[in-house]
């Protein structure tokens, strides 16, 4: 697990080259008029093929840190499913092993659990613009998913009234390998731009095992404190996953060195890759009120 912080301190080593513009290469086009001609037709066509694929690309939307929140070990965010309205209680999303009391057992699963936790509100630069207090521990488990939902004493609507901060929407499709993402962490204030590599059949850290998990490409280079992290596609500004793991020291299957297990048994090892839990199946959970509902037609989270 990305684990929950306490008293270690993390050194951050940022780098900061930056590659060189590209520089024009001298115009060497003879001055005949056929070659004039020519040029002019080629210049033409790649501007109307550069200006027909701005049109077809998709939007991608700019990922900041609106929504996110910081807790005492780890990070989450706040967030609503395709079907939650405003007035609903808000919800946080993070991790199963940031849960206050304890990483849950496995094939435990926690609901309805009294809390008061607190958690940093952020803005889109990062700052902190509000303390939100839950009242329960909605939904918690380790088994299959690594996931902790929280009920807040507010509303959505209550929030963005406030302080103009919207919650995070959760995907309810799976995510699509090749996907561009973005895994923001409000405990460090930083993101983590990536691709999804891959999706993994089994993840199994320690005693614990997880179900089809989204492996990072290297350039996610995850943290402890990044725990909870909501994991967003560039493309819709969704929630695909929320970030959990990753293997440090290249061991097997041990606690902080999560390992691969494929539909045949056959482990791999992947020193220095890390992993998120996708959440599209959390929405078929949850009915009208933001109630959680694991009995829901479609919905396949661990029951109690």
């Amino acid at each position: 697990m990305k684990k929950p912080l306490g008293a270690a301190v993390i050194a951050l080593a940022f780098a900061g080259l930056g590659a060189a513009p590209a520089v024009a290469a001298p115009d060497t086009t003879s001055a005949v008029d056929s070659g004039t001609a020519v040029s002019t037709v080629r210049d033409t066509v790649t501007s109307a093929t550069a200006s027909l694929n701005r049109v077809l690309a998709p939007q991608v939307t700019a990922v900041n840190f609106a929504g996110t929140v910081s807790l005492s070990n780890c990070s989450g965010s706040v967030v609503r499913f395709p079907n939650s309205a405003d007035t609903d209680p808000a919800l946080v999303m993070t991790n199963g092993h940031c849960l206050e009391t304890g990483f849950p057992e496995p094939g435990e699963v926690i609901t309805g659990q009294s809390s008061t936790r607190t958690f940093g509100l952020l803005n889109s630069a990062g700052t902190k613009v509000a303390t939100l207090r839950a009242n329960q521990v909605v939904y918690s488990t380790m088994t299959d998913t690594d996931v902790t939902i929280y009920r807040l004493t507010t509303t959505y609507s209550a929030i963005k009234s406030s302080y103009g901060i919207s919650p995070l929407t959760v995907q309810d499709t799976h995510p699509t390998a090749g996907t561009a993402i973005t895994v923001v962490s409000g405990y460090w204030k930083r993101t983590y731009a990536c691709n999804i590599d891959g999706f993994v059949y089994r993840l199994k850290e320690g005693d614990w095992t997880w179900k089809d998990s989204v492996r990072y490409t290297s350039a996610c280079q995850t943290i402890g404190g990044t725990s909870g992290s909501p994991v967003i596609d560039n493309a819709t500004g969704k929630v695909v996953a929320v970030n959990n793991t990753g293997n440090e020291d290249g061991q097997r299957c041990t606690e902080n060195n999560p390992c691969e297990v494929d539909a045949n048994g056959n482990v791999t090892v992947r020193e220095g890759i890390n992993y998120a839990e996708e959440t599209y199946q959390i929405p078929a959970c949850f009915t009208t009120g933001n109630k959680l509902n694991l009995s829901a037609s479609g919905c396949v989270l661990p029951k109690p």
